[in-house]
């Protein structure tokens, strides 16, 4: 059943190829799809299209219908083209006359676009404290091994000292910035398109500001038409902002297999964490990193993809719009699972001391020489050639001690600046205003 659908028989050709994995992934909104439908019944009685029984019935039957989509009851039936029909199909096999009655002032564009923003907003929450975990415990590793010293390297080449602190430290920094991005995001998709219907508005006196109130949003989309153009847009600039988490991700992880591996040795994990070889007994590998950083590069390429499809489609609603939905609700659980795991093995991780007393590192410390040399009066281009020219000669002389005492540097890495910028972007989500918001929907109806 379509609820577009008049006397005549759609081709079963086009049916399949139109369909693609709609229902299956209208499971995924299914859950918002209810909560938007009972803000909009609630607004649909206020403007007098349902009388207060009638809210109090479909109230108590969409709640029902909700508890079944948690327990995983809820299907989506053979022929039927989308999770609003099926809702829609349920409410009048239940209700009766009422259940038809749920659709007056809506369209499934604004329902999806409505379902998506609520969806979207649910996992940047989910995402958001994730990111908040794996940041502690990387500004709690490190606290713990900010003395202990570190080669680093430019153009894959030794360059300078530094610490397992200040590797640590940077990656929580990152995710600082990444948090900033989908905040961002999060304002954008923040704002209520319900009420926009198909994309032109509705001749019912709907109450927009009223929607959005019950839903938790910050606003509203004002111009109908926009609300439209948002879908894409919408998804585009998510998917970047998740690109911009998945970047740190992906150069950490390629961090630790580097640093894993036996010509660096920096750093290791118990056999429980790693793989083996079928034929070599010695093999240790960091499958769950190389992964990870799959998993991150392909999230990084998406907002291209949703990019080429979007590009030459004008306003209003196209069907090209599906394809985009169907990649993109996938992306929070990839995201998700890498977050996750990326913090359960990087707890676990395993780090050698004493790495730059070896002979093969007494060359990074160059620069200390240099500067030495320069605190002691040598301009600073003399101490530059006298230092590689001892290089030349065989005879350069070295110390293991680092005087960095500078914001950010070795010895003075600002993590309790770092620790409050965290704090400060998380606190400025107000996650607790939406939660309550559909917490009151859920359970008690009407506001």
């Amino acid at each position: 059943m379509k609820l577009w659908q008049k006397e005549i028989e759609i081709s079963k050709e086009i049916e399949k190829f139109t369909l693609g994995l709609e229902p299956e992934f209208d499971l995924l909104l299914a859950p918002y799809d209810i909560v938007g439908a009972i803000a909009h019944i609630i607004m649909l009685e206020k403007i007098g299209l349902l009388n207060s029984y009638e809210l109090s019935v479909l109230c108590k039957t969409f709640r029902e219908i909700h508890g079944e989509i948690l327990s995983g009851k809820f299907k989506i039936e053979k022929g039927v083209e989308d999770i609003h029909s099926q809702v829609e199909i349920f409410l009048t096999k239940r209700l009766g006359e009422i259940g038809k009655k749920i659709h007056s002032g809506r369209s499934r564009n604004d329902q999806i676009l409505l379902d998506l923003r609520l969806f979207i907003r649910a996992e940047i929450q989910k995402i958001v404290f994730l990111i908040r975990d794996l940041f502690e415990t990387l500004i709690n590793l490190s606290e713990l091994n900010k003395e202990v010293l570190i080669p680093g390297y430019t153009h894959y080449q030794m360059a300078m000292p530094s610490s397992f602190g200040l590797w640590f430290s940077a990656y929580a920094e990152s995710l600082i910035d990444d948090l900033v991005f989908i905040r961002s995001a999060y304002r954008i998709v923040n704002r209520n398109p319900l009420g926009s219907a198909a994309g032109y508005g509705s001749s019912f006196p709907l109450i927009r500001y009223m929607t959005s109130s019950l839903l938790g949003f910050e606003t509203l989309n004002y111009n109908v038409v926009y609300a439209q153009m948002g879908r894409g847009k919408t998804e585009r600039i998510t998917s970047s902002a998740i690109s911009s988490i998945a970047a740190t991700l992906s150069k950490l992880s390629q961090d630790v297999c580097l640093y894993m591996s036996h010509n660096f040795s920096f750093i290791s994990f118990s056999d429980s964490l790693t793989t083996g070889s079928s034929i070599m007994p010695h093999k240790k590998n960091p499958d769950v990193f190389e992964l990870i950083r799959a998993r991150c590069n392909r999230l990084i390429a998406f907002p291209n993809e949703i990019s080429l499809i979007t590009a030459n489609s004008p306003s209003g609603y196209h069907r090209d719009l599906q394809l985009i939905k169907e990649r993109f609700l996938p992306i929070f659980s990839d995201l998700k699972n890498c977050l996750r795991m990326a913090n359960y093995v990087i707890n676990k991780i395993i780090l050698k001391k004493d790495l730059l007393f070896e002979d093969k590192y007494q060359q990074i410390f160059s620069v200390e020489v240099v500067n030495n040399l320069t605190r002691h009066g040598m301009p600073f281009r003399d101490a530059y050639k006298k230092v590689y020219n001892d290089f030349k000669n065989g005879v350069f002389k070295f110390s293991v001690e680092i005087n960095h005492s500078h914001e950010g540097s070795i010895g003075n890495l600002c993590n309790k600046e770092i620790f409050h910028s965290m704090k400060k972007i998380l606190d400025s989500f107000h996650f607790e205003k939406i939660n309550q918001a559909i917490y009151q929907l859920l359970y008690f109806g009407r506001i």
